[in-house]
C-alpha cells in the first residue's frame, strides 16, 4: 500500500489549441479533466497499473465535490479531511508540439484546525503502509514545515516516507530526515542554493540534500532523465522518447513508477524513467495504463558523466 498526501487538490482542465498566441481569442480543438494535485497523481498512476494506494487530501466547496465523483469514477481509495474552503481548478493550454502554458491558482487557506485534522489523518492511515508520499505545493498560508510535521506523524508507523515539494516547504523538511525526495532540477538547485547546470553539479547538490537530511535523492532532470542518490552510490538514468506530447505530470509518473518498483536501487529507478517516458507520450497530467506500454528504452549509468551539460540550462 502506497499512501499519498496532497494538501494542494485540484480540478485540472486542459485545452489543446493549434497554437497559444498571447492575447489572442484561441479556439480549443479538445479539452477534458482530470482530479489531480500531485499525490494524486502518483495514486492515479499506481491504481491504473494495478498497485494498492489510498489517497489523503482535503476536500471543499463545488470543486471539491467534482473532484469526489471523479475520484469514484476512477475507483480510488481516498480519505477526504472536510474544509471550508474551495480546492483549486487549474487550467493547462496544450499546443501540438507539446509545449504546455499552465496556470495554477493558489488553493483554499486551512485553518489551524484542518491542518491538524490533515496531519492526524496521515497516522491514522498510514498504518501497515508501505510507503507514505507527501506531494506538491502547500495551501495559501500553511506553515513551510507542513511535511516536517507530516513526516513526524508518520514515524509512528512502519511505512517509509518520501516528499515531493519545492521551496520553502522541501528545504524544511530535510532536518525531518525523510527517506526519499523527488526534486526536479530548478527544486535541486534552490534547495542546495547551487546552480545545477551539469550532471555533476545535479551530484554534488543531491549530496548537499543529503547532508541535511534526506536519505535518498531520486532528481527528475527532464530530457536528461534522472540520477538517483542513495547513500554513497549514484545513478544516472534516461529514457528514449520518439514524441513528446505533454510534460505535465511526467515528475509524478516517475516517483509513481519509482515506488511501484520497491522505492529503491537502479532497477527501480528503470521503472521510473519507464513510466516517466509513458507519461510525455500522452495529453494530459494522469498517466493511464489504457494501452500505454510504460516500457521504455532505458539506458542507466552507473558511472555518471559529470561534465555533461544538462538540456536545460
Amino acid at each position: 500500500m502506497i499512501v499519498t498526501v496532497t494538501p494542494n487538490p485540484s480540478v485540472d482542465r486542459t485545452l489543446s489549441v493549434e497554437r497559444m498566441t498571447h492575447g489572442d481569442v484561441l479556439r480549443a480543438t479538445n479539452s477534458w479533466s482530470e482530479p489531480s494535485g500531485k499525490g494524486v497523481n502518483v495514486s492515479l498512476a499506481l491504481l491504473g497499473h494495478g498497485y494498492a494506494t489510498r489517497a489523503l487530501l482535503p476536500i471543499g466547496g463545488a470543486e471539491g465535490a467534482r473532484l469526489e465523483a471523479m475520484l469514484r469514477a476512477a475507483g480510488l481509495d481516498y480519505v477526504p479531511v472536510p474544509i471550508d474552503g474551495e480546492i483549486r481548478s487549474n487550467v493547462s493550454v496544450l499546443e501540438p508540439d507539446g509545449t504546455v502554458t499552465k496556470v495554477n491558482e493558489p488553493g483554499p487557506e486551512l485553518s489551524e484546525a484542518e491542518l491538524k485534522a490533515l496531519i492526524d489523518a496521515v497516522a491514522a492511515i498510514g498504518e501497515g503502509a508501505g510507503w507514505i508520499v507527501g506531494c506538491g505545493s502547500l495551501p495559501v498560508g500553511t506553515p513551510a514545515d507542513f511535511y516536517a510535521d507530516m513526516v513526524a506523524a508518520a514515524r509512528g508507523t512502519s511505512a517509509r516516507i518520501a516528499v515531493d515539494s519545492s521551496g520553502p516547504s522541501l528545504t524544511a523538511v530535510l532536518a525531518a530526515g525523510p527517506d526519499l525526495i523527488k526534486p526536479n532540477a530548478a527544486e535541486l538547485a534552490e534547495a542546495a542554493g547551487r546552480p545545477v547546470e551539469t550532471l555533476g553539479d545535479a551530484l554534488t547538490a543531491a549530496h548537499v540534500l543529503q547532508d541535511l537530511g534526506a536519505k535518498s535523492v531520486l532528481a527528475s532532470l527532464g530530457p536528461d532523465g534522472a540520477v538517483l542518490v542513495e547513500g554513497g552510490e549514484a545513478v544516472h538514468g534516461e529514457a528514449y522518447v520518439a514524441e513528446t506530447r505533454s510534460t505535465v505530470g511526467a515528475g509524478d509518473a516517475l516517483l509513481a513508477g519509482f515506488l511501484a518498483a520497491g522505492g529503491r536501487g537502479p532497477e527501480a529507478l528503470r521503472s521510473a524513467l519507464g513510466w516517466s517516458a509513458a507519461a510525455v507520450r500522452q495529453p494530459g497530467t494522469v498517466l493511464r495504463a489504457d494501452g500505454t506500454d510504460t516500457a521504455a528504452e532505458v539506458t542507466l549509468h552507473d558511472r555518471v558523466d559529470v561534465d555533461r551539460r544538462l538540456r536545460h540550462s
